[in-house]
C-alpha cells in the first residue's frame, strides 16, 4: 500500500526542529558528551582569552560566540538533528508505505578502532564491535528495503510476515522512484526500527491506525526504488 502525503503532513511528521527522540538519538555515547563538552570548553576558553585583549566595543561583538561555545554541549545534538532532518525534508514528495517483514537478521560492525601497544611491543589495532539488526522489508510487487539499527531488546519481537510501515520520499510526484525511507514502524509490536529516528512518532502512529482502517490490505501498487548511498550502505 502506497498513499501519497502532503507537503504539509510531511513536514509536520519530519519537523525543522529536533523531537525530543531525536535529541535524545544526537545526544550519543559518553565519548560523543565528552567530546562536545571538550569542544565548549576550548572554545570558551579562547574566546574568553581574546576578549580580554580587545577593547571594550569589541567584546560586545564576541559576547555571542562565547555563550554558543560555552553552551555547544547542550545544543549541539539539537544542530546535528536538524540537519540531518534537512536533508530528509530536501524531498518535494513523500507517500505512507505499507508492507511486510520479509526477514530479519543480527550482524555486527565496527563502531570506531583503538590503536594500542601489546606486551611484545607490537602496535595492534582493538575494534569496537556493535551488534545490529537488519531487517527486510517489503511487498508482493517486489519493493524492497533493508533498514539496519543497533540491536536492542525490543528486536525480540520481530516476526516474518509482520505488517511494517513507513515514510518513503521521492522527486516524483506518482511517487514511482523512491529516494530515501524513514525508520520502520511495527503496529502489532509497537516497536520502530531504524538507524535515526527521523518521524514525530505520535503523529505517524495516529496516521498509521487511519490509514489501515481506511484502505485495509496492501494494494497492488509499489514504487520502484531508488538507493541513495546512505541506503546503499544497508545492501
Amino acid at each position: 500500500m502506497l498513499i501519497p502525503l502532503t507537503r504539509q503532513t510531511f513536514h509536520e511528521l519530519v519537523p525543522a526542529v529536533a523531537t525530543s527522540e531525536q535529541y535524545q538519538h544526537c545526544w550519543g555515547k559518553p565519548s560523543q558528551f565528552i567530546r562536545r563538552l571538550l569542544v565548549s570548553a576550548v572554545g570558551t576558553l579562547i574566546l574568553a582569552l581574546v576578549e580580554l585583549s580587545v577593547q571594550f566595543e569589541g567584546r560586545q561583538i564576541l559576547l555571542i560566540p562565547l555563550v554558543m561555545f560555552a553552551l555547544y554541549w547542550l545544543w549541539g545534538p539539537i544542530w546535528d538533528a536538524s540537519i540531518r532532518n534537512r536533508q530528509f525534508r530536501k524531498y518535494p514528495y513523500c507517500g505512507f508505505w505499507q508492507g511486510k517483514v520479509l526477514d530479519y537478521y543480527i550482524s555486527e560492525a565496527v563502531t570506531n578502532e583503538q590503536e594500542s601497544v601489546n606486551s611484545k611491543g607490537d602496535l595492534i589495532i582493538i575494534e569496537n564491535l556493535e551488534r545490529r539488526i537488519n531487517v527486510e522489508v517489503g511487498d508482493k510487487t517486489g519493493f524492497v528495503v533493508k533498514i539496519e539499527a543497533p540491536l536492542n531488546r525490543n528486536h525480540k519481537r520481530l516476526s516474518r510476515g509482520q505488517v511494517a510501515v513507513m515514510l518513503v520520499t521521492s522527486y516524483l510526484d506518482d511517487l514511482s522512484s523512491i529516494n530515501e525511507v524513514s525508520d520502520v514502524y511495527i503496529p502489532s509490536q509497537n516497536i520502530w526500527v531504524g538507524s535515526y529516528p527521523y518521524l514525530r512518532r505520535d503523529m505517524f502512529m495516529e496516521i498509521t491506525r487511519e490509514m489501515r482502517s481506511r484502505y485495509g490490505r496492501p494494494q497492488s501498487r509499489s514504487p520502484r526504488r531508488t538507493p541513495s548511498p546512505r541506503q546503499q550502505a544497508y545492501d
